[in-house]
């Protein structure tokens, strides 16, 4: 498991996801002297929370069309899975594959007895065994690493956050006498940026954990340094369809199911791969190639 301080710093993210709720909702109680808009949307995002956490595997794989296969079916992810879940000492996770070319592969699941597995067709065509397993390794780690609450938990509040600052822009926050509009643009325009940066990090942060760890787990970082130098590649030559319902699960994959380019790069919720290689390849003391 990680011990880079993941729980101090995703209580530190979220005390500032919640302060600018809070900044929000304070603004809207002032204008309007009733503090009933920010019980209301505190409710709201406790019950999107709840929601996105314990609904959490099953949003994701109908997102991906996937279905779950037997060990007949797909025996060689059940042979790394089982092999992978037992040195870590957790629960053999469900597994399921997804009918896309697009290659890709996520976890998913509140907890280690509540976990599944997904790989596309895709990526199965693109990786050999070896590479693969350090992909399963990766995304395995993900779940043993309690990242499935964290990014729940992140992009519900985030949305929230947004869709509120949204709300006093358009409206303009009830009683406009009272109300402080340079506030409430700033606040409108900047809160779902904050959010969505914030949201953002906790992803980055937790893909680079999850690659070491996953390294660690499969004691071969060069060969998943190797499979994420495929998935760049064939990510780009077969990208998923920008639909929100993918958009909204996409943090969940390995890699960017997207086409990447241009300004969208800073806005992604995956580091740069380069970077992840990189980090890889010291980890093992020597380049890939």
């Amino acid at each position: 498991m990680h011990r880079h301080f993941n729980g101090v710093k995703t209580a530190a993210l979220f005390g500032v996801l919640w302060a600018v709720l809070l900044g929000i909702g304070a603004i809207i109680a002032g204008s309007t002297r009733s503090a009933a808009p920010l019980w209301i949307f505190a409710l709201i995002g406790v019950g999107t929370t709840a929601y996105g956490y314990w609904n959490s595997d099953k949003i994701a794989i109908r997102s991906m069309q996937a279905y779950p296969v037997t060990e007949a079916q797909a025996p060689g992810i059940y042979r790394i899975v089982r092999e992978l879940s037992g040195r870590a000492k957790q629960p053999m996770p469900a597994i399921y594959i997804s009918p896309t070319q697009a290659p890709n592969a996520f976890a998913t699941g509140r907890n280690p007895q509540h976990a599944a597995v997904c790989c596309t067709e895709g990526i199965l065509n693109l990786l050999d065994e070896r590479e693969l397993r350090g992909v399963l390794g990766h995304e395995l780690m993900h779940v043993y690493n309690r990242d499935i609450l964290t990014s729940s938990v992140a992009a519900a509040v985030a949305g929230v956050i947004t869709s509120v600052a949204q709300m006093m822009l358009f409206f303009g926050g009830g009683d406009r006498r009272n109300a402080n509009p340079l506030a409430m643009i700033a606040m409108a325009l900047l809160a779902p940026m904050a959010a969505s940066m914030i949201q953002l990090a906790i992803s980055r942060t937790r893909e680079y954990d999850a690659d070491e760890d996953g390294a660690k787990l499969t004691d071969d970082p060069l060969a998943l340094a190797s499979a994420l130098r495929k998935l760049e590649v064939g990510v780009q030559q077969a990208p998923l369809p920008e639909e929100q319902n993918l958009v909204n699960t996409s943090h969940l994959m390995i890699a960017n199911p997207f086409r990447n380019g241009g300004a969208r790069k800073l806005f992604s919720t995956h580091p740069p791969m380069a970077d992840r290689i990189a980090r890889l390849e010291k980890m093992a003391g020597r380049p890939l190639g």
